[in-house]
């Protein structure tokens, strides 16, 4: 008879591949592999005698979940182990995503500015962008309108080391707004020193996102009806006087934490004149 054993020992079964171990940290893109739930981790803590991460969707929800195996970090399968005691903290940031500067001492303020229509545009770009523009050493300053916006620019005389960024409202195709920012940009030493941009909205309170405050839309406003009376009417807020407009305004800034919880169209302007301000000669 033959003797087979030799094959049985050299035979084997392959060893599984071992995975790379990664310390869990918070801002990861995980995917947990048995529920296929996909999140940054905002969270890590220990529960019921384990560590568990928490890992928060593109919708807001959050879920957590045991660390060790079953996860995706980019694709690729990996043991999720214990963070480094030793490692560095992740930036704070600022509620423009900016990273947070520490024991800031605001800088002297530049001669440039950011003149926006009113209190409430001051207000909202002051609650997000307020860190980044004492950085800077840059004012925003409300205008309570734009209907002389080349008298204004005229006055304040801009030049290379005094430039102006101008947020308008409304500022679409064919508006009131867009003839008057274009009158203004005629206006001796406006090119090149005067930045205007707008966004598509009657007023500032459409940029913030309407599922912020709990609603799917901004209401319609019929025409003739004052524009935040109608809106604090149609959420079903009080509205009846000048100071149900004041509450109603201060219980939307209220809502906002992050550039998140405002449009792009906003975002993306407020970074442009902050850009124009603080290139090269505008110092």
């Amino acid at each position: 008879m033959f003797d087979y054993s030799w094959g049985a020992q050299e035979i084997s079964k392959p060893k599984p591949k071992k995975l790379r171990q990664v310390p869990v940290e918070r801002g990861m893109i995980l995917e947990d592999v048995q529920t296929g739930w996909v999140g940054e981790a905002i969270r890590i803590e220990k529960s019921g005698g384990m560590l568990v991460v928490a890992l928060e969707d593109r919708r807001g929800r959050s879920k957590s979940f045991p660390v060790g195996f079953g996860f995706l970090l980019e694709g690729e399968p990996v043991e999720l182990v214990a963070p480094q005691r030793n490692a560095a903290p992740a930036p704070r940031r600022t509620a423009s995503g900016s990273v947070h500067v520490e024991n800031l001492r605001a800088r002297t303020a530049r001669a440039s500015r950011v003149w926006v229509e009113g209190k409430h545009d001051a207000e909202l770009v002051e609650k997000v962008w307020g860190h980044d523009l004492r950085v800077e050493g840059i004012v925003v300053e409300p205008l309570h309108g734009v209907d002389d916006l080349a008298g204004l620019i005229r006055d304040f005389s801009p030049g290379p080391d005094r430039r102006l960024g101008i947020l308008v409202d409304h500022l679409v195709t064919g508006s009131k707004e867009s003839r008057i920012a274009a009158e203004a940009m005629r206006t001796p030493g406006a090119a090149g020193n005067v930045l205007i941009v707008g966004h598509p909205y009657v007023d500032v309170w459409q940029s913030i996102k309407p599922h912020v405050i709990g609603i799917e839309e901004w209401p319609q406003v019929p025409r003739g009806t004052d524009w935040k009376t109608g809106i604090l009417r149609g959420i079903g807020w009080p509205h009846s006087s000048p100071a149900d407009i004041g509450l109603g305004w201060q219980r939307l800034l209220g809502s906002v934490s992050t550039y998140a919880d405002l449009e792009p169209s906003l975002l993306g302007r407020v970074e442009e004149v902050i850009d124009f301000l603080t290139a090269g000669d505008a110092r």
